[in-house]
């Protein structure tokens, strides 16, 4: 009797602790939000949203961009690594090899892959600053990210989906496609929101390649001319990069309003984004669950 007294104690104390933890982390995260948003929204002009010099427009539709751009090349690599390491791989000195490998770029400081990028993306190619070399310079850093959280989702799943599956007569890829994967989504869609966290906040990697300026003609839709906006081999700054020079160059009068404006405008859309790819992700999960109506 004492020994489970003892126990219950334990395990109220600790439960109480981990709450309070898990308290101060969103107390924490609440107040660092609110003061952000706050302070940038203090001195708002709705020229701040323009697409003008003076206005963040350009930038925000940068950052968008180059979000989707980098998610077009990460998401399906970071998924097929992660499905191949926990489907196909096996335990040999190989896969052993490739996990080292992807611990280790996981590691790499963002500046390194952005000079690497530079080296590669720019210079090799001799092209210059351009929204697509910045985006592969920032897949490379979330690659690890994706096939990691990838693989975890398909081990966590319980094994009767994969044998259920195949006692009825499919294929191992169509297991994997039509059972294994609608089922790992959810948590598949975790490293996604993580990986487009990263990309909003990237500044270091994209300073060696995505470059500093934005010249953009919002009425020019040729997709080859260097000011069409969805034309992704030109060069364009984003909110991070944008903030970071206003912060430290301060080119006009009002360089800190527009420095703190854009930090709350990255901070809502951080916020907005993970939002809606939890909401999509629970839908497409009851859709595949048959839950949905």
């Amino acid at each position: 009797m004492e020994a489970s007294k003892r126990a219950k104690n334990v395990d109220r104390i600790m439960t109480i602790l981990f709450y309070l933890t898990a308290g101060f982390f969103l107390l924490l995260l609440l107040a660092f939000a609110l003061t952000v948003i706050v302070k940038g929204l203090r001195g708002f002009d709705p020229k701040l949203l323009s697409f003008s010099r003076e206005g963040i427009g350009n930038q925000l539709f940068n950052t968008v961009y180059l979000v989707v751009l980098s998610l077009l090349v990460s998401v399906p690599l970071g998924v097929a690594t992660g499905i191949y390491m926990a489907e196909y791989a096996g335990d040999g000195k190989g896969t052993k090899f490739l996990r080292i490998c992807i611990e280790t770029l996981s590691s790499l400081p963002s500046i390194v892959v952005g000079l690497f990028g530079y080296l590669v993306f720019i210079v090799m190619t001799g092209a210059k600053w351009n929204l697509m070399s910045g985006a592969m310079a920032v897949s490379i850093l979330n690659l690890p990210l994706i096939a990691t959280t990838t693989e975890d989702a398909f081990r966590g799943l319980p094994l009767g989906y994969k044998k259920g599956s195949l006692g009825m007569g499919a294929t191992h890829w169509q297991t994997i496609l039509h059972i294994l994967l609608p089922a790992a989504l959810p948590r598949i869609m975790t490293g996604v929101i993580l990986a487009a966290g990263r990309i909003f906040g990237e500044a270091a990697a994209l300073l060696y390649t995505a470059g500093m300026s934005t010249d953009i003609n919002w009425g020019n839709w040729d997709i080859t001319s260097p000011t069409c906006p969805l034309n992704p081999f030109r060069p364009g700054a984003t909110l991070a990069l944008h903030i970071w020079a206003s912060r430290t160059e301060a080119v006009s009068p009002n360089a800190a309003q527009i420095a703190n404006f854009s930090s709350a405008v990255l901070l809502i859309l951080v916020f907005a984004f993970s939002i809606g790819a939890r909401i999509f992700s629970r839908y497409m999960d009851k859709k595949m669950g048959g839950e949905h109506r």
